[in-house]
């Protein structure tokens, strides 16, 4: 039988300390040579009894043999010179010393298909892995080769249709593009953006998704989330248009967020992974707190489509901490479950 409100993270999970240093994007590795690839597995086999003890339906690697989303699949392609480095604006957000493109971008050889088959021979569960989507690529890069966002971007989508396909044939069950460039580039993500995004996907059986978060719970996302009024209507200017894409699966910030939950309306009859979980503060939610978000999503989204998740990452967060998250999220959905499942019984009783 399939599993009622499955549940999911949207991507990294803390690492252990004697990986790298807790609580911190972009950490060197402590490990070298052989002791890193050992040690990134049993970070891997931690990072996954994490969310089977929490008892999480969709499971991923945690992300725990990456040092960032973006740069550790940008750093396995040729075109890209990493010790020519460049300041740019993050999402118009942030400055970063990025890679440079130098010239044409390929992918010399698959980047994450190892990772997700040792994760694969760890579970039966259904896995997700996640890839940076095109357009969050683009914004992580300084491009002195092609001089044209919409082009690079197009370059990058063929490497992630490659790398897609490889990941599905090595078991994966659900491939997740996160695109949080996707809440800033409006014109461009109607223009080209979710062309990109249907290109990377093209030929896969499995499911896709698509991550479009506020951003993890840093400093430069914390402060532009305050500047964005009382209320978050940025999915209003994308959904219509990924409401006919052919992507699956949408994943959302919902939780603690000022986010309209009436615009789910714009994307009915997909499947929504519903952010239920606040990745920027450490305050740990109750199961009532989940469940009281799943049920107002749940009057936009039909139950068989929602997939309670995290709003985002919890790279930055304490690992104690994303336990207790990821506690309340199987809790909460369990709640919610339940309420569902009683329902329908008592529907089915009085015909």
């Amino acid at each position: 039988m399939k599993t009622l409100l499955p549940t999911s993270t949207a991507g990294s999970l803390p690492k252990p300390s004697w990986l790298a240093e807790p609580e911190t994007l972009w950490s060197p590795w402590k490990l070298q040579g052989d002791e890193l690839i050992s040690g990134k597995q049993d970070a891997l086999r931690l990072s996954l009894q994490q969310q089977q003890l929490a008892g999480i339906d969709i499971v991923s690697d945690g992300e725990q043999s990456r040092q960032h989303f973006v740069t550790t699949f940008i750093e396995h392609l040729s075109g890209v010179d990493f010790n020519n480095r460049k300041t740019v604006r993050i999402r118009n957000r942030y400055d970063a010393s990025v890679p440079t493109v130098v010239g044409p971008v390929s992918r010399p050889k698959p980047v994450f298909v190892e990772d997700a088959k040792f994760l694969r021979s760890q579970t039966n569960q259904p896995i997700k892995w996640a890839l940076p989507g095109p357009m969050t690529m683009i914004d992580t890069l300084y491009d002195d080769h092609y001089k044209s966002r919409e082009q690079l971007a197009w370059e990058f989508a063929k490497i992630l249709n490659q790398e897609a396909k490889d990941l599905e044939a090595a078991g994966v069950d659900i491939i997740q593009f996160d695109e949080p460039a996707f809440n800033v580039f409006f014109d461009e993500v109607n223009e080209w953006g979710i062309k990109c995004l249907e290109r990377a996907i093209e030929g896969l059986k499995c499911e896709t998704a698509v991550h479009i978060c506020y951003g993890y719970g840093i400093k430069a996302n914390t402060d532009w989330k305050k500047t964005l009024g009382s209320q978050w209507r940025q999915y209003e200017e994308i959904f219509p248009k990924l409401q006919q894409s052919n992507i699956d699966i949408i994943s959302l910030e919902c939780h603690n967020s000022r986010v309209p939950l009436e615009l789910l309306e714009l994307i009915r009859g997909k499947k929504v992974m519903v952010g239920a979980i606040d990745v920027a503060t450490d305050s740990i939610e109750t199961p009532e707190e989940v469940a009281a978000t799943l049920r107002k999503a749940l009057q936009y989204v039909d139950a068989d489509k929602l997939y309670p998740c995290t709003n985002c990452g919890m790279a930055p967060l304490s690992r104690q901490v994303a336990t207790g998250k990821l506690n309340a999220l199987a809790a909460g959905a369990e709640i919610v479950r339940n309420e569902l499942l009683n329902t329908a019984v008592k529907g089915a009783a009085a015909l």
